[in-house]
């Protein structure tokens, strides 16, 4: 699990049926000091806790996961927004 910041939304007018109904937003991953970024590409994550753009939250990068709380056996999906961070 790493911190992140979710600095945009995805908008898509097709989506796998997996992810029907899911918000998909980029989330820029940040270092323990919540500011900076690690240096790494944006990620597109699935939101699955109602997270808004600026807001500090809790990543997973686990496809395993994303089988479980998707209940898809298999959905394109690496990264899922597990929580928001309180500040």
């Amino acid at each position: 699990m790493q911190l992140g910041r979710v600095v945009d939304q995805v908008v898509s007018t097709t989506k796998h049926e997996s992810l029907v109904g899911q918000r998909l937003l980029v989330v820029q991953l940040v270092k323990v000091d919540r500011r900076t970024s690690q240096g790494k590409p944006p990620l597109v994550a699935v939101d699955t806790v109602g997270a808004a753009v600026g807001q500090l939250v809790l990543t997973c990068e686990e496809g395993k996961a994303a089988k479980l709380i998707l209940q898809s056996p298999n959905p394109p999906v690496r990264t899922l927004i597990l929580g928001i961070v309180d500040e």
